[in-house]
């Protein structure tokens, strides 16, 4: 548009310098008809709104969620024609294995009188647990002639978390010689200062918040309280999430299954009422949605979908961690964290090890779900067991040689090795935990 305009401005100076009346005329008409055009254009993309009915924020998988826009003409310009799309993830729906299926349209071209509502009716299958995005709505316009576009952005995007599966299980034993439930300690590296065992004498190193004042009151010399020790349970999951860990042959099915195994452990763990918590390398979804808001000054109709997108990947390092605890909440916080997880380029598994452990209790059992195992990852994992941590590895691959030649290199640090190969593998795990556990 400034390029025509520039070039009109020197056609008229050459036009009067030359005095062609006829070609300044002209050019006089040309101008008048862009400005006309161009306001025109203007207004008709001004003139336009859209709202969106509300839509679940959570879903499981296989659910069908409706999607329902109208779009407004509130000017008094009939507008000639008028391109309505909804946007969604493209490679939601264009790739290996659709995560969604789109039943209806979600784009539509339509010419709109004053006071017209067009309505944009679709709804979307989800095959795949993730975080997606539907919306925002962005419309394109222009005058017949066609030499003005306008491209706006109508309405913020609004995102749906689609849950993971859960494999219902009924026990799993978190470690080999640890039954399900709460195991007293023999030593006491650990006191739950809640659980008051009794009294004894005090010792020089005690805190003044050990010191037993009624018993030191009655006997005259300082007693210090004797706590029980602390007890054994419950699990934090750690999920190698890094993208070197997957075959992208095998992808997103092993991917798919290692997700699935964490939900149904951390669900088994949660109706038994004991600690969970969940630590990954993966990137969180949300961190893709854009911060710089929505810009409605586009120039193209790409440029205005670019700018309203979620972006392709994150360059977030930090790890995900829902700490490990009794919560009534914490399966919910669990299954929002792995639904959102994607595979990342970030920290490798011993990264993780080191940047979580201060948040992984002692208390329980890790249990590491990985694929592909480096000797570093098995020197990670192993240096865990030599701090004194419980430590179990479930090898996601679906060959024996393959989990075989993974699980040599743990067994050599001491690490105890399961094979997940399927979906029946999950219930398989815990089926012969539980049998060894009545058949010691």
């Amino acid at each position: 548009m400034i390029k025509l305009a520039i070039t009109a401005i020197l056609l008229l100076m050459v036009a009067m310098l030359l005095n062609l009346n006829l070609l300044v005329y002209a050019i006089y008409s040309i101008v008048g008809v862009l400005l006309i055009c161009s306001w025109v254009t203007s207004r008709w993309s001004q003139d336009v709104t859209a709202t969106r009915r509300k839509i679940p924020q959570q879903v499981e998988i296989g659910d069908d969620v409706s999607v329902a826009v109208d779009v407004a003409h509130v000017g008094t310009l009939p507008i000639s024609w008028i391109l309505i799309d909804d946007m969604l993830e493209k490679r939601a729906i264009v790739s290996k294995v659709p995560a969604i299926k789109v039943n209806g349209d979600n784009i539509a071209i339509d010419q709109m009188a004053p006071g017209a509502v067009h309505q944009l009716r679709y709804s979307i299958n989800f095959k795949r647990r993730g975080y997606y995005q539907i919306g925002p709505v962005v419309i394109e316009t222009g005058d017949l002639l066609g030499l003005n576009r306008r491209f706006k952005v109508l309405t913020e995007p609004v995102y749906v978390t689609v849950l993971p599966q859960v494999a219902v299980v009924g026990r799993y034993d978190i470690a080999s010689r640890r039954p399900i439930g709460e195991v007293v300690m023999t030593h006491r590296l650990f006191e739950d200062p809640t659980r008051i065992a009794g009294v004894r004498k005090y010792q020089n190193g005690d805190s003044l918040s050990r010191v037993h004042w009624r018993a030191t009151a009655r006997t005259g010399t300082l007693q210090s309280k004797v706590f029980e020790p602390s007890t054994l349970a419950g699990a934090t999951i750690a999920v190698d999430f890094h993208v070197d860990a997957f075959d992208p042959d095998h992808e997103p099915v092993r991917s798919e299954l290692a997700i699935k195994c964490a939900a149904s452990i951390a669900d088994t763990l949660q109706r038994m009422g004991q600690q969970v918590g969940l630590v990954s390398n993966a990137t969180d979804a949300a961190d893709r949605i854009r911060l710089h808001g929505w810009r409605s000054d586009e120039r193209t109709r790409d440029a205005a979908k670019q700018s309203a997108k979620m972006a392709d990947g994150s360059d977030r390092l930090n790890p995900v961690v829902v700490p490990t605890r009794k919560s009534p909440e914490q399966m919910a916080h669990i299954l929002k964290a792995l639904a959102r997880m994607e595979l990342s380029n970030g920290l490798a598994l011993p990264d993780l090890l080191f940047e979580t452990q201060a948040q992984i209790p002692r208390d329980a059992t890790v249990i590491a779900i990985v694929s592909k195992i480096k000797m570093e990852n098995a020197v990670a994992l192993g240096g865990l067991v030599r701090q004194g941590y419980s430590v179990e590895v479930i090898v996601n691959c679906f060959s024996e040689e393959e989990f075989l030649q993974t699980s040599g290199p743990l067994i050599n640090q001491g690490v105890a090795c399961r094979h997940l190969k399927d979906d029946s593998s999950i219930m398989t795990i815990c089926e012969k935990r539980a049998a060894a556990r009545r058949n010691p």
